[in-house]
């Protein structure tokens, strides 16, 4: 089914009379007329005037699903009570004076190049990836199993694929290089018991702004700790262990099926074009969507440039150990080398896998034979290496590194299950950014002794949104429309934090 672009219109100077008509649907959404018209007051120069304006060139966004604990990342409470501070220690880091968990050895000694949010806060304290990822001011856990609802809004890298479609439109002609890539495939896609998620999709943008997805081939080669003990099987979890052979294709336009020779490929272009001019009269929204589908998927097969991208194998091998022979380390990977290809904004999340119910990062049991045999030593080697090689080789200051979460997990250690438990925390939680004009060596915000609350420095996600638009160089006050033609501010509530930018 073909979906219908919005309107892209943006207002980035002020509003219309007949704009200030079209906010009246705002309140929908939980935005009023008189918070919209804030938005839409501040211009794109008054944006271009903060400093770090466009300095970021491209962005690579890695979402730990589930989500992860802050005081076994990037808030470690090493004086507080062992219920608070649980089994795992403080180390001292980089960055002097911030402390982060022994499970991040590595991660600590390239600190002083992070700026680490130790002061996220939402009112949510669920598996709300969409409400995390998008400009939505509220949020129910039903749209969470609905990833097409009308009621989502578009993912905020959907968003800067569609600004930089409407500031630089792409020929159709030539090799072409998706601006928006999602890594290793299909937002939790590889579970047994839920189907695929909501999050980071186009919503009424259309389906042309999800990411292009990737598809990961290759071979498990370690069992995961379970996610719980009545787990009815164990399994053998990419994102544990990989065999070196793996690769990455897109999926289903990445290469020609094998029974198509390239003769036969022409042979069926050179047909489809014929049945293109004959339609060439009809010059609607959704005609033009299908032939910039059309021209997408033709280039991916036909792109060597994208396919060599997406080889890791091309790398050495000592690069590939230090990023780690596992799904997340080989997929940070290959975000980098898409970047460096020419993408703009690289999506790598870390799902669920097998099983969607306590998958991942969310550690309702087995909190710690997962978070030390597992989570940590995979995200510490990947999230590691991709700063350092970004740094060598020269594509940290334009490239925008967010590493995000969900929510965070409780202060309070659940001793109950075996292995302990943190469960969902949304009142203060941690992240971290590096890189496209983000403070080198920083630590913003505090939360209190336990790590339960803000302490000072509230900063919500859509703050990341704004702040990683107004690096990119777009202006985060923009407002886009829907299908019928209401407004709806990119960044939701969110303001830029000068705090964030260097």
């Amino acid at each position: 089914m073909l979906r219908l672009l919005g309107s892209p219109r943006q207002l980035c100077d002020g509003m219309t009379r007949r704009d200030l008509l079209h906010i009246g649907g705002l309140g929908l959404y939980g935005l009023t007329a008189e918070r919209a018209a804030s938005l839409a007051a501040e211009s794109l120069a008054s944006s271009g005037e903060l400093r770090g304006f466009g300095k970021a060139k491209r962005c690579i966004m890695l979402f730990l699903f589930g989500a992860a604990p802050q005081h076994e990342t990037f808030d470690p409470k090493p004086d507080a009570p062992v219920e608070i501070q649980g089994e795992m220690k403080a180390v001292t880091s980089a960055l002097a004076g911030v402390p982060l968990c022994e499970g991040l050895p590595l991660t600590a000694q390239v600190a002083d190049r992070l700026t680490i949010v130790r002061s996220m806060t939402h009112p949510y304290p669920l598996h709300c990836v969409a409400y995390a990822l998008s400009g939505m001011p509220t949020y129910t856990t039903d749209l969470e199993t609905k990833p097409r609802d009308p009621a989502h809004w578009p993912y905020f890298g959907s968003i800067a694929d569609y600004h930089w479609s409407q500031s630089a439109p792409r020929s159709e002609a030539g090799e072409w290089t998706p601006r928006h890539i999602g890594l290793p495939w299909v937002f939790n896609s590889q579970v047994d018991d839920l189907g695929v998620l909501a999050g980071p999709y186009g919503a009424f943008l259309g389906q042309q702004f999800d990411p292009v997805w990737a598809k990961f081939e290759g071979k498990s080669t370690r069992v995961a700790p379970k996610v719980r003990h009545e787990q009815p099987k164990e399994y053998s979890d990419p994102y544990s262990a990989i065999d070196s052979d793996c690769r990455f294709t897109f999926d289903g336009a990445g290469r020609f099926a094998e029974h198509v020779s390239l003769d036969r490929f022409n042979l069926r272009r050179e047909l489809l074009g014929q049945f293109d001019s004959a339609r060439r009269t009809a010059d609607t929204v959704a005609e033009r969507s299908y032939s910039s589908n059309q021209g997408r998927a033709l280039s991916l097969l036909t792109s060597s440039k994208i396919r060599d991208a997406l080889d890791v194998s091309r790398e050495a091998p000592n690069l590939r150990d230090r990023y780690g022979q596992t799904l997340f380390g080989q997929s940070c990977l290959a975000a980098r080398r898409l970047v460096e290809a020419g993408s703009q904004f690289v999506s790598v999340f870390w799902d669920a896998y097998g099983t969607y119910f306590g998958g991942a990062w969310d550690t309702h049991q087995n909190h710690y034979p997962r978070l030390k045999q597992y989570l940590l030593p995979g995200f510490d080697a990947a999230y590691s290496a991709l700063i350092l090689d970004l740094e060598q080789r020269g594509l940290l200051e334009e490239t925008l590194v967010l590493c995000l979460s969900e929510h965070g997990r409780t202060p309070q250690i659940d001793s109950k299950p075996v292995g302990a438990a943190r469960h969902h925390w949304s009142q203060v939680y941690s992240v971290a950014l590096a890189g496209g004009g983000t403070h080198r060596g920083a630590a913003i915000g505090h939360s209190d002794r336990i790590g339960g609350t803000v302490a000072d420095t509230p900063i919500s996600p859509k703050d990341i949104h704004a702040t990683t638009f107004h690096l990119l160089g777009i202006n985060p006050d923009s407002v886009i429309h829907d299908q019928q033609n209401r407004p709806f501010p990119i960044a939701g509530d969110g303001q830029v934090r000068h705090e964030l930018i260097a």
